[in-house]
């Protein structure tokens, strides 16, 4: 089980990012929040196994819809937090 904070850039405000993101994790099974930062990117925190992490990234970076586009995940590395689910922050 790993934790991780992915810092996103590109086209991810306002064109759906959170609530596509949100409905990716919840199909992958993985657990966290996603929420949009003041710098015009999203940072999304996230609980899973591995391969659950790398399937969520190879999907943001493919486009979850025509009008997203991923430019960049910076990755870190996290102490494992066990979320309940995964949350849109407002």
């Amino acid at each position: 089980m790993l934790t991780q904070k992915w810092l996103i850039s590109g086209r991810v405000q306002g064109v759906g990012f959170r609530w596509s993101a949100q409905q990716l994790a919840n199909q992958l099974g993985v657990t966290g929040t996603v929420q949009n930062l003041r710098t015009g990117q999203v940072a999304i925190v996230v609980t899973g196994e591995r391969e659950q992490l790398v399937a969520f990234t190879d999907r943001l970076q493919r486009g979850l819809t025509p009008w997203i586009t991923v430019a960049n995940i910076t990755k870190t590395d996290l102490p494992v937090h066990h979320f309940a689910d995964f949350q849109i922050i407002i």
